[in-house]
């Protein structure tokens, strides 16, 4: 499981990870006798597992099956799959499609939709040498060589999650007296952080998290939903893929919330990461750099000409950002031309301050790693916490250093690494959310009006406190 998900989190080790390098921590089966002393477990070289009881009688154990509800509960893991999710959530699985399309009649084909982060196009255009939007074309080639027929970008649909957000969040604010678990409003587009936050700190936690649907998501309910519609197919018949810089969105991607039940379908049927696209290049044969540009799919592409868009703020989205300066205009009718952030424990936690007059107006803070979620968990359990918005995270430093990104080469370290993607990131010209007119069609066409209750099922989500029973396993995801 290691070598396709994000290491195990240890809530009794709470340095953070970036490899996966861990092993779960149930790797055996161990039947329990009341009355009986624990037994000592034994691992021979082999890595074979014997229990040793007191009598010195060794027993040797079988390897413990694993589901995906009980790596969701255990008490020290907390993203691992099953074996068959891992298999739906691979580039092998997109290839086995792409293979059927080309042995099946035109009435069974499936339309094979792709869809890019931004975190991964820099990842890539860090390795090659090349800006992010040339990665886009060239990536809009190299897919569409394969058989996929669509090439979009999910900056385009990350327009949607910021919009989304900064509209909770006033109506949020609006209701902090009443509500005392209003605020602050918790970022979720980390499906991590939402992962620990329903396993582990259950429902005290999840009426803080915002319920806007993070990119990826937002991307499979525009392609499942309208553009299926527009053309003229049912859902089920688009394969719909996405390109991550983290193995925990493939775990996002299978949550029973996204499926489709009326076409039997998920929003986005297959995750890929970063790294998987450069282990797709290597078995072709081919290099990035020497892929000839192809035209980009501008139907859901963030774009202006031929060049990508990014958002201002954190490379992990904006969040903080976009929510930051809309609420400061709309409630105090201050417009904020720079943020500026201040550094508390470490890099990965910094807070942005609107004050007036000497009254703190606004208090938002970036929380990257598991040490620095901890800490804002121990302060809102003790009702400490002074935020209203906090944008987390976590993976240190962000989702440009998420598990899925590319390594490093020889004599590279992670820091020029993390460097060179940065700069590939922030060399996109910034859009901004509320001036985006194909977003604000989309909501008129598609959704309606702006902010109606129609469009809270395709652009927001619910979450579940996981329940345990006496075993420790779920029963309930």
């Amino acid at each position: 499981m290691a070598s396709h998900f994000s290491g195990v989190l240890q809530l009794t080790d709470l340095d953070d990870f970036i490899t996966p390098s861990q092993e779960c921590v149930k790797p055996v089966k161990v039947d329990k006798k009341q009355g009986r002393s624990v037994a000592k477990i034994q691992i021979e070289d082999d890595g074979t597992y014997f229990q040793v009881n007191e009598d010195g009688h060794m027993q040797k154990l079988e390897k413990a099956k694993i589901t995906l509800n009980d790596c969701l509960a255990c008490s020290g893991c907390i993203t691992s799959a099953e074996s068959i999710l891992i298999t739906q959530q691979s580039h092998e699985e997109l290839y086995r499609v792409l293979r059927l399309n080309k042995q099946s009649s035109s009435s069974e084909q499936k339309l094979v939709v792709v869809s890019v982060s931004p975190q991964s196009r820099a990842s890539l255009a860090a390795r090659y040498s090349l800006s992010s939007s040339e990665v886009a074309r060239r990536l809009t080639r190299f897919f569409k060589n394969l058989g996929v027929h669509y090439v979009f970008d999910t900056g385009f649909s990350r327009t949607f999650s910021l919009l989304e957000s900064q509209r909770e969040f006033l109506k949020r604010f609006s209701r902090k007296e009443e509500d005392k678990k209003a605020l602050p409003m918790l970022a979720s587009a980390c499906p991590g952080w939402i992962c620990y936050a329903e396993k582990t700190h259950g429902d005290f936690i999840l009426p803080y998290i915002s319920t806007t649907r993070s990119p990826q998501q937002m991307m499979g309910s525009l392609v499942k939903r309208f553009f299926a519609s527009q053309q003229g197919v049912e859902p089920q018949k688009i394969y719909h893929v996405t390109v991550m810089p983290c193995y925990d969105k493939k775990l996002e991607a299978s949550r029973p919330d996204f499926y489709l039940s009326e076409a039997e379908t998920r929003e986005v049927d297959c995750v890929i990461t970063s790294g998987e696209v450069l282990k797709m290049l290597e078995e072709e044969g081919v290099s990035l750099s020497d892929i000839e540009p192809a035209p980009l799919d501008t139907m859901f592409s963030n774009v202006c000409g031929e060049e990508l868009l990014c958002h201002a703020g954190s490379s992990s989205g904006g969040y903080l950002h976009h929510v930051y300066t809309y609420a400061a205009k709309q409630l105090f009718g201050v417009e904020v031309e720079e943020l500026t952030y201040k550094t508390l424990k470490n890099k990965d936690f910094q807070e942005v301050i609107l004050e007036k007059d000497g009254e703190v107006l606004l208090r938002f803070a970036a929380t990257y790693g598991f040490r620095n979620i901890q800490n804002l968990m121990q302060k809102l359990k003790r009702g400490k916490s002074p935020y209203h918005f906090v944008e987390v995270m976590a993976c240190p430093s962000g989702c440009l250093n998420g598990g899925g990104q590319l390594k490093p080469v020889a004599d590279q370290s992670n820091k020029d690494l993390l460097q060179q993607v940065e700069a590939a990131y922030r060399a996109e010209q910034p859009s901004i959310p509320e001036e985006d007119q194909r977003i604000a069609e989309l909501y008129h066409t598609w959704l309606k009006s702006t902010g109606e209750e129609t469009a809270r099922e395709p652009l927001h989500t619910q979450y579940h406190a996981v329940e345990k029973s006496t075993n420790g396993l779920a029963i309930k995801w």
